[in-house]
């Protein structure tokens, strides 16, 4: 769990980051969270949005990626949201 100081040094960071995934109108599936998983891996921070098929909404796909991948929910607006977790082996982001 991050603090709110820990949290707004994120967004900071998040804000000018490209989004780099994006959740389409198959929803959160297998391979969704696989690519999550290895950006989270090698980024610690990420961008993602949720487009208008989406079956989910950028709220709902934060929290069911941030629970199966052990990650902390920065922030999330309107259909974008972003992800932190820590690379216990070599940390990029300092807190």
């Amino acid at each position: 769990m991050i603090t709110t100081k820990q949290r707004a040094k994120l967004r900071g960071l998040a804000n000018p980051m490209d989004t780099i995934l994006q959740i389409g109108k198959s929803g959160i599936i297998g391979t969704t969270i696989t690519q999550v998983d290895e950006a989270l891996s090698a980024r610690e921070l990420i961008k993602l949005r949720c487009l208008e098929t989406s079956p989910v909404t950028a709220k709902e796909a934060a929290a069911t990626l941030a629970e199966n991948l052990e990650a902390d929910i920065v922030q999330v607006i309107g259909t974008r949201f972003v992800l932190f977790r820590r690379n216990k082996k070599a940390p990029q982001i300092e807190l």
